[in-house]
């Protein structure tokens, strides 16, 4: 029997998120039923709500940074149990038969892997609803543990600002001496900067403000370049192993490649739109790679939470309530949040 969950969304491209009724699948022999306890709330978040992307198919509810506590289980769940604190985080389903699925790739799922908000839900019918509601019901395998030893609450995030930067940066075996550029310092970047940290590579935040630079510094950057000045970028030319680029709009690209070394990459994982063209010749001379990397599979993303529990690395954020829900998605596109807004879900059952 399918069950009530109060949830935040919005049944139209143009109207505020508020207070809706949906429903969950009643739990199966496969699925982990989760009482939601905090969400982080993702630009994503907005350009699905505000169908900026062209693709929403209304009532959205978004949230796919989700953590909570595991209150059921189905009779075939072995790796659950009541009581667990469990992430869910982009994904709740893919075919788990193709090749990238068999490679531990299922955001690359060659059916199209379900996201948690705003797919078609293969068990319901519908569209699947996210983690801005008070419970929700997800297969075994999509579902991640959380390492009990980190701030709950500051977890959120790492499910989708954590795993899109720990993906490239292990993809490219990002180590100890690297040289590593992260461009810009939001959601993501911060994340960046505390992971590269971590990994031990020496880090170079480039951003165009200076307070940014100063607040980079205190989250481990070892150095910060203003892209802004034209003698300090000339200065870096040719000096990073790896960069990787936060910005989540089109920009010129030209500047950062110049920052390369020969046969060196920058990784995208913030503009899911067109660029302004750039000049071939930056990275045929010098053999430079720019390449796109997307969230990370299950395996890896807890392997990025295990790393976090032995590093103590969680996200910086802003705790709010789900009523505030509407001014914190003006303030993200203003970007005034250090760095991650994440949702007392307590706040929704009140």
């Amino acid at each position: 029997m399918n069950t009530d969950s109060r949830a935040y969304g919005t049944p139209s491209a143009d109207a505020p998120l508020e207070e809706m009724q949906i429903q969950r699948r009643a739990p199966g022999p496969g699925d982990v039923h989760i009482e939601i306890t905090y969400c982080g709330v993702c630009h994503s978040d907005i350009h699905t709500a505000r169908n900026e992307w062209l693709n929403s198919v209304y009532p959205v509810i978004p949230g796919h940074e989700i953590i909570g506590r595991v209150v059921g289980v189905g009779s075939k769940v072995k790796a659950f149990k009541t009581g667990d604190l469990v992430g869910v985080g982009c994904m709740v389903d893919s075919c788990m038969e193709c090749d990238p699925c068999t490679d531990h790739l299922e955001q690359f799922c060659t059916h199209g892997c379900t996201w948690t908000y705003n797919s078609p839900d293969l068990h319901m019918g519908g569209r699947t609803y996210g983690g801005y509601s008070t419970h929700i019901v997800v297969r075994e395998e999509f579902v991640l543990k959380i390492p009990e030893n980190l701030d709950e609450k500051a977890t959120a995030p790492l499910l989708c600002a954590g795993i899109t930067t720990w993906s490239p940066l292990r993809h490219w075996k990002v180590g100890k001496g690297d040289r590593v550029g992260v461009v810009g310092l939001g959601g993501l970047g911060h994340m960046g900067i505390k992971f590269a940290r971590a990994l031990g590579a020496h880090v170079v935040v480039i951003t165009r403000s200076p307070e940014k630079g100063r607040d980079a510094e205190e989250l481990g950057a070892h150095e910060v370049l203003l892209s802004t000045d034209p003698e300090a970028m000339k200065a870096f030319v040719n000096s990073l192993d790896f960069i990787l680029n936060t910005i989540p709009v089109g920009h010129e690209m030209d500047p950062y490649i110049s920052l390369l070394k020969i046969d060196a990459t920058m990784v995208l994982v913030g503009a899911v739109e067109p660029l302004k063209p750039f000049h071939g010749g930056g990275i045929i001379m010098g053999r430079k790679r720019i390449a796109g990397s997307l969230i990370g599979g299950i395996r890896e993303t807890q392997e990025m939470l295990d790393f976090c529990g032995q590093h103590n690395i969680v996200s910086d954020i802003e705790l709010i309530r789900m009523q505030e829900i509407n001014e914190a998605y003006d303030r993200v596109v203003r970007s005034d949040v250090k760095y991650r807004f994440v949702i007392d879900m307590q706040s929704l059952k009140e």
